[in-house]
């Protein structure tokens, strides 16, 4: 985040760029708005001045959806003086954490004060490190929770995925039986096709739509997951549970503790982990891939690749140009696939990493992400009016 000088001299760059905003009071309102939630979107500890245009107070309410599958926690983020706000279900991405994780509270809190009213349910496959296609459930049922909680009648909600929960919202934004309840779908470095990216993970490369190659270093993260998500494809059967909790040790940076637990293993088993906690990804190649390869099936129907052509509804994407996770040229695929007249903005940038901001943007990245805050809000709005 910034702070200081770096913060000051953003906010200062923005307020630049608001005054040579078209006349017009509800745009450029809406303009000024988007850019000091920017502000506070970069740094947290923003206030006063031009950090508080447009800006709520917030409270938060612990719920209980319910849905199909049992009842899942959520939270509630609103703007505390509007009883019915547009409003947008943010879906956390591939973290234990889950809605407790530090950025997505800040990033839920940070549109709820530009007026925007967020539920962030549960998802708890993804909490445990799994993309899964019994997550949509939650989707469908988060956003139907939302809509009656608060009285929108006849109006939609967004629906905002991060990560892979980014992939899931597209996912579910194609489903018809979510029609009545969605009123646009956004992502933030998702996944277009999970074996593509899984893929990714085993070679550090991955094709973009024109047919060309995405050469890139794939984050250590990535296989590690594969790993996880399919332990008794690496390990032997007596060692696969043992692998999985000294995996999610690892994952979680509790290094030391991913060691002990290792210990439990066979020799066999603790030489294979040595090769993952030393990430030697290059000789488990042949074996990631064989792995994607016998779950391509299931991969895709948790992949937006298989159900864009049902997308109905406004679509915004915003990816990180250096993402090394979840490459970018998976947004570009998103857009590709996107029935015509839907995409509103594709956005890539390098202020942006993977799943949170990165370093100090340029002036012309400010304003990209000044106009993509800009018409989210303004697709909220639209949603709530239909």
């Amino acid at each position: 985040m910034s702070t200081g000088r770096g913060a000051r001299a953003f906010r200062g760059a923005l307020v630049a760029a608001v005054v040579v905003v078209a006349a017009g009071a509800r745009p450029a309102y809406d303009h000024a708005r988007a850019a000091a939630s920017l502000v506070r979107l970069v740094d947290a500890n923003a206030h006063g001045g031009f950090s508080d245009v447009g800006r709520h107070a917030v409270t938060t309410a612990d719920v209980t959806i319910p849905t199909d599958a049992g009842p899942v926690p959520g939270r509630i983020y609103s703007p505390a003086d509007d009883t019915a706000p547009p409003a947008i279900v943010l879906i956390h991405g591939v973290h234990r954490l889950g809605i407790e994780e530090p950025r997505l509270k800040h990033f839920a809190e940070t549109i709820a004060s530009g007026g925007v009213a967020v539920l962030t349910p549960e998802i708890k496959e993804l909490a445990s490190y799994a993309v899964d296609e019994s997550s949509l459930v939650t989707l469908a049922a988060s956003m139907r929770f939302l809509r009656a909680r608060l009285a929108l009648g006849s109006g939609k909600v967004g629906l905002m995925g991060i990560s892979f929960g980014g992939g899931l919202a597209l996912v579910a934004a194609a489903d018809p039986r979510n029609a009545n309840d969605i009123g646009f779908v956004a992502s933030v470095g998702a996944h277009h096709d999970l074996s593509r990216v899984l893929r990714f993970f085993a070679t550090n490369e991955i094709a973009r739509p024109d047919g060309s190659i995405l050469k890139r270093k794939a984050h250590d993260y990535g296989p590690l997951i594969v790993v996880l998500g399919h332990a008794e494809a690496f390990f032997a059967e007596a060692d696969a549970e043992t692998a999985r909790a000294a995996l999610r040790l690892w994952l979680a940076e509790q290094f030391d503790a991913a060691r002990e637990a290792a210990r439990g293993l066979s020799d066999d088993g603790r030489k294979r982990m040595d090769v993952l906690f030393a990430h030697d990804v290059g000789s488990l190649g042949p074996a990631l891939l064989a792995e994607v390869a016998r779950n391509d099936a299931r991969a895709r129907t948790v992949s937006p690749s298989a159900h864009m052509a049902g997308i109905h509804v406004p679509v915004f994407v915003l990816h990180g140009e250096e993402d090394a996770v979840i490459p970018p040229s998976e947004a570009q695929w998103i857009g590709h696939d996107t029935p015509p007249g839907y995409l509103r903005d594709l956005l890539v940038t390098g202020a942006v990493s993977h799943a949170e901001m990165h370093g100090e943007p340029t002036l012309t990245e400010k304003w990209a992400l000044v106009r993509f805050l800009e018409q989210l809000f303004e697709a909220a709005r639209d949603a709530k009016a239909r």
